[in-house]
């Protein structure tokens, strides 16, 4: 039975990420549900060796409005209740803090990162983050860290920038799963908010992308082999 790692999206991006990367070549089978379209995740089986819960467009708590985010949240407590390894990006992180009591949301007067920045670890954080490095960013909301949770790096704008709670759910404000072709699309969506606070010109985006991608990437890559391990 070959293992499995499920991910959950909130969108329709081409599977082009470096989650989807490292589970195919690594010997896993990447598993794609998309709750907003009716996906149920159910409960995690035998097989899944880990999950990782994407960013997206939705406001976290706003389950009324949007009831799948209830399935998610569900989903979220019986990795953790198992102790499959879990990661939350962006959105994900959020609803992760969020099944932990945290709040989320934005903050009075939002400012938006939107593009490469630096991240620096907490003293808590150094053998996650060894060092302080560029990730990439698209988000004007934050989370507080739960309670109970080790707070693992910031950044300037946005102090609570990755978290980790017990030993195999980790959550991060960042998206280094992002690859260079697909914050190429990123920059090209009705979306993209150039016009706001915090926000990085077009022009300063690539000379940081071409800067640093490569280092968040190698980065990135062997994270996800401490979390998820290699399945060949």
């Amino acid at each position: 039975m070959q293992p499995k790692i499920v991910l959950i999206r909130h969108g329709d991006d081409p599977p082009d990420d470096r989650v989807v990367t490292f589970a195919v070549q690594n010997g896993f089978e990447p598993v794609f549900l998309r709750p907003f379209k009716g996906d149920k995740p159910g409960l995690p089986g035998p097989d899944v060796a880990g999950s990782v819960v994407y960013g997206g467009p939705y406001n976290v708590f706003e389950e009324d409005r949007h009831p799948f985010l209830n399935d998610e949240a569900d989903w979220i407590r019986a990795c953790m209740a198992q102790g499959v390894p879990l990661l939350g990006i962006c959105q994900g992180a959020q609803q992760i803090a969020r099944v932990l009591g945290a709040r989320v949301g934005p903050y009075d007067e939002p400012v938006h990162e939107f593009g490469y920045y630096p991240i620096s670890p907490t003293p808590e954080g150094s053998d996650f983050l060894p060092a302080t490095m560029h990730m990439t960013q698209a988000h004007f909301h934050t989370f507080a860290i739960p309670e109970g949770a080790v707070h693992l790096a910031s950044s300037q704008l946005y102090p609570n920038q990755a978290f980790r709670h017990g030993d195999r759910t980790y959550a991060f404000q960042f998206h280094p799963e992002c690859t260079i072709e697909g914050f190429r699309r990123w920059q090209s969506n009705a979306w993209a908010p150039y016009d706001k606070p915090g926000a990085q010109s077009k022009a300063e985006q690539d000379a940081l992308m071409a800067q640093h991608d490569a280092v968040q990437a190698d980065w990135f890559y062997r994270f996800l082999e401490k979390l998820f391990g290699r399945a060949t």
